[in-house]
């Protein structure tokens, strides 16, 4: 899949034509945005660190706004944000959304929409344990951190990767292996060799921190498994983007900006993605990992439909899209993603 960045003018433009509803009361002047911790929410901390919600929303005529940032990692814990109204805006994980969007159909004030795609990247499967190569050779001793149980990005691929590995009517197998740690929690405790947990399945940049040990070896590579398919979205509560338009039109703007950005300047991402992150690591370190060829930023998706094929047989959504693109705004009907 080629990196694919869209101006921000285009994507305006488009979606000024959406047919998003233009109420003539006032938008909302704030905006509460959540992000995880590692590189696929880059784009979402170029836009933290640069302000751009608040400079595309001056240049849309919407004044001054105030856009609060959380740091929320696992689909189960921003989706129940999401539903409580504590959020209006969030990156998450694909399969994560996907839920969400099914199990919200319907109910006016739960449904949600997506927003874009927001990146794509390997996840690596780590070890601590010497004995385990592959899949297969898991036992009940061993504990698979990941950022949240059965609905997290993590989690839904390596289901995906256990229906490969031991049988479609097996993709559960590993379920019972599986903790919920965030992702900074779960590099110290696979490390640090102390506590239950044996593996770890996580992005850029643990994964990297993870592998730099002599005593970690990987087991699963996502990209090897699924190819290069969109990993984490941006999406919000269908309601807010009604009622705001324009704001989410200068979200979605901001989002096009952060992308170019990144494409133009890797170093100055890199910058921006320690300063909001606050994770260890030398400049070096992060602009390698921009580098890889795995890790992509675009806000058109990219096999969507893989993940609602494979959730819709394991009966784990319950409505299913007829396309990708009924799960998003109108400006990405013309979009040619999958």
């Amino acid at each position: 899949m080629k990196r694919r960045v869209f101006t921000t003018a285009v994507a305006a433009g488009a979606l000024a034509l959406s047919g998003f509803a233009s109420g003539a009361h006032a938008e909302a002047s704030a905006i509460r945005v959540s992000h995880g911790y590692g590189i696929l929410y880059l784009p979402l901390m170029v836009m933290r660190d640069q302000q751009l919600i608040e400079k595309q929303a001056k240049k849309m005529g919407l004044g001054e706004v105030k856009t609060t940032w959380l740091t929320l990692d696992g689909g189960n814990v921003i989706n129940d944000a999401m539903l409580a109204g504590n959020l209006d805006v969030a990156g998450t994980g694909a399969p994560g959304f996907v839920t969400l969007w099914s199990k919200a159909q319907g109910i006016p004030r739960s449904e949600v929409i997506g927003l874009g795609a927001l990146s794509t990247s390997s996840l690596w499967l780590n070890t601590n344990n010497p004995n385990v190569k592959s899949l297969k050779d898991f036992t009940p001793k061993d504990k698979i951190a990941i950022p949240g149980i059965k609905t997290s990005l993590s989690a839904v691929v390596l289901q995906m990767a256990a229906a490969k590995a031991f049988g479609p009517e097996n993709y559960a197998k590993l379920d019972p292996l599986t903790v919920s740690l965030s992702h900074p929690d779960a590099v110290g405790a696979l490390l640090g060799g102390k506590t239950e947990i044996t593996a770890h399945f996580t992005s850029p940049p643990f994964s990297y921190q993870e592998a730099k040990d002599p005593k970690i070896t990987r087991v699963l590579n996502s990209s090897e498994l699924l190819g290069n398919i969109t990993l984490d979205v941006v999406f919000a509560p269908k309601h807010f983007t009604e009622s705001n338009p324009k704001l989410t039109q200068a979200f979605m703007a901001a989002q096009e900006e952060a992308n170019a950005y990144i494409a133009a300047n890797r170093k100055g991402a890199a910058e921006a993605f320690l300063r909001i992150s606050k994770i260890k690591m030398t400049l070096p370190e992060v602009e390698q990992m921009l580098a890889d060829k795995d890790t992509q930023f675009s806000t058109t998706p990219d096999g969507l439909m893989e993940y609602v094929s494979f959730m819709d047989k394991a009966k784990t959504i319950k409505t299913r899209p007829a396309k990708w693109s009924d799960m998003f705004v109108p400006a990405f009907q013309t979009r040619k993603g999958s």
